[in-house]
């Protein structure tokens, strides 16, 4: 077995090792996440506000950590599935990102399999190539992983996005809002009534329409009408909604200004059909399309 062949096999395997442990950690620092988010809903709720805003930068940095983890997981299955093209001496130009990507982030990750990969990918390409891919000398390295790594402390605008959807999952009244109790009933005052009634308001009765009007006819059709049962699950139309980031907390899917919001059958079907892709395999379509929709 030639040199270049038994450094594939080994990195194949640190490849699958990586991804492994990249999905373990991102399920650790998820379950961190929510006691971490819990604890900041009391804070909220018992109005530390100051205290929330400082210690929800650890929860900021710890989701963009987990999103760094997220592409570099994907870029690994990248290079698991086109090992082949890893044979040749030069780097494939379709692998360059991903690989100048790993061996810019490894060193400032505590991903161990990671640190494998990027000594294997040394050893296959070079001092010249892994310089280049340390200093980001041409601009190969993905912008995404680039921005992940940079140490700046979030904007004023995703701390406050970060604290009421906190306080919205929870169900905490922050920011502190009046309770809308709807518009008073209407009156009229005795006086200018033709028959007093001891001077008790009176409520004002709602006009009521002919029985044999179009608009009393339209109104009772509609009653009778019920959705159509194929509308649902085998509707043609479905509408994925986005997942919340760093850079959009709270994404929204609005149809003529209107909110649209999964019910909870959508929601469940969407965990599930998750969990399931993750226990299966990534083909090359299934990961060109997941990184053609990080790039935008």
């Amino acid at each position: 077995m030639s040199p270049s062949a038994t450094v594939i096999t080994r990195l194949k395997v640190q490849l699958k090792l990586s991804i492994a442990r990249l999905r373990m950690v991102q399920q650790r620092d998820e379950a961190m996440g929510k006691t971490q988010r819990r604890a900041m809903a009391q804070l909220l709720e018992v109005g530390k506000i100051d205290s929330a805003k400082i210690r929800v930068e650890n929860i900021i940095r710890s989701d963009i950590t987990t999103e760094l983890h997220e592409i570099l997981e994907l870029y690994c299955e990248l290079l698991l599935a086109r090992a082949g093209l890893l044979e040749g001496h030069t780097c494939d130009p379709g692998l360059e990102e991903a690989v100048k990507s790993i061996i810019y982030a490894a060193p400032k990750t505590e991903i161990k399999e990671l640190q494998q990969v990027r000594a294997l990918l040394a050893e296959k390409y070079g001092k010249e190539f892994v310089m280049s891919a340390t200093e980001n000398s041409d601009q190969k390295v993905s912008e995404k992983v680039v921005k992940k790594l940079s140490v700046t402390p979030p904007r004023d605008e995703l701390v406050q996005g970060y604290l009421e959807e906190i306080a919205r999952a929870y169900g905490v009244n922050w920011p502190r809002r009046p309770r809308d109790l709807g518009d008073p009933p209407k009156f009229v005052d005795d006086d200018l009534d033709d028959n007093p009634s001891g001077g008790q308001a009176q409520k004002v009765p709602e006009p009521t329409l002919p029985t044999d009007s179009k608009a009393a006819e339209e109104r009772e059709a509609l009653s009778r009408e019920t959705p159509p049962r194929s509308l649902g699950q085998n509707s043609p139309l479905h509408i994925n909604l986005p997942s919340p980031t760093t850079d959009n907390p709270r994404p929204k899917v609005t149809l003529n200004s209107v909110e649209l919001k999964p019910s909870q059958k959508m929601v469940d079907a969407g965990i599930a059909k998750k969990s399931e892709d993750r226990k299966g395999g990534t083909s090359v379509d299934e990961l060109a399309a997941r990184f053609a929709a990080l790039k935008q």
